[in-house]
Order: structure tokens, then C-alpha cells, then sequence
């Protein structure tokens, strides 16, 4: 009985000189490089998104803090003033998010044309969908607790 013999081993040059080798590594190396870049760039963007996101937790519980202990009307006309722009900076962060996720989606749609590599897509953008700054559950819930704030404070005097 004879043994299989075992498939020698194809070196990187070997592979290179069979033909398209080369475009592919290249190719490959343009896609391990801009799919490092780009995790880059989402590391980033969540870091101040998560950051912001718990800095408005923080104000708007003090904002409901002020709101519980008001005691003259020029409180309250303050008060109205701050929530109005709290409120303002969380649609721009809102609006944010929606740029940022709509510019990765481009950049990636762009890669894969330039490039011609349909994987760095399939690959990436189900991680794009799965970040932080993505995902504005708690952005929308601490919205809607400010606009009934918003609601309390303007309709107080309301019989």
C-alpha cells in the first residue's frame, strides 16, 4: 500500500508568479488598509458620541432637579431657555449620527466601486449598522423626557 504523498507547500512568490497573484494581494492590502482606517474612524465617532450621550443624561437630570425646586417665575422663564437648547443640541447630535452613518455607508459604496472588492461591503457594513452612534434609542428617550419637560414648563400657568 502506497502513501498519498502529501501537496507541497505554494510559496507567496510562487503564488505571485502563477499570474494575478500580485493584483490580488494588492488588492487585499488596499482592503485591509482602508478597512483599518475605517475602523479607526468609527472608534473615534462613537468615543464623542457615547460621550455626549451620558453628558446629556447628566444635564438633564439636573435639569429636572431645577424644575422640581423652582421658586419665582424668572427661574422658570431660565429654566424654559436652558431646556429649549438642551433640546437643540440633542437634534444636532441626532442629525449627527445620521451623517455619519449615511457618509460610511458612501465611503464604503465608493470603496467597493473603486476597488471592485464587494466583500469590504458585506463585511463592514454590518458593523457600521451595529455601532453606538448608530443606535439613538436613548438619544430619542432623552427627547421625548425633555419635550414633556418642555410641555410642564410652557403650560404651568394653563388652567
Amino acid at each position: 500500500m502506497e502513501r498519498a504523498r502529501k501537496r507541497s507547500r505554494i510559496s507567496i512568490e510562487d503564488f505571485l508568479e502563477a499570474g494575478n497573484g500580485r493584483e490580488d494581494v494588492n488588492l487585499m492590502r488596499v482592503n485591509i488598509g482602508f478597512t483599518r482606517l475605517l475602523d479607526e474612524q468609527l472608534q473615534k465617532i462613537n468615543r464623542f458620541y457615547i460621550e455626549k450621550e451620558e453628558d446629556y443624561v447628566i444635564q438633564l437630570q439636573e435639569l429636572k432637579d431645577r424644575e422640581a425646586n423652582l421658586e419665582s417665575s424668572m427661574e422658570m422663564l431660565n429654566l424654559q431657555q436652558d431646556v429649549l437648547d438642551f433640546h437643540g443640541e440633542m437634534v444636532s447630535l441626532l442629525h449627527y449620527s445620521f451623517l455619519n452613518s449615511t457618509g460610511f455607508m458612501k465611503i464604503v459604496k465608493k470603496h467597493k466601486k473603486r476597488a471592485g472588492s464587494p466583500n469590504v461591503q458585506l463585511s463592514f457594513m454590518p458593523r457600521v449598522l451595529e455601532q453606538p452612534f448608530f443606535s439613538t434609542d436613548l438619544l430619542y428617550n432623552l427627547m421625548r423626557e425633555c419635550e414633556a419637560m418642555l410641555y410642564r414648563l410652557f403650560l404651568a400657568g394653563e388652567p
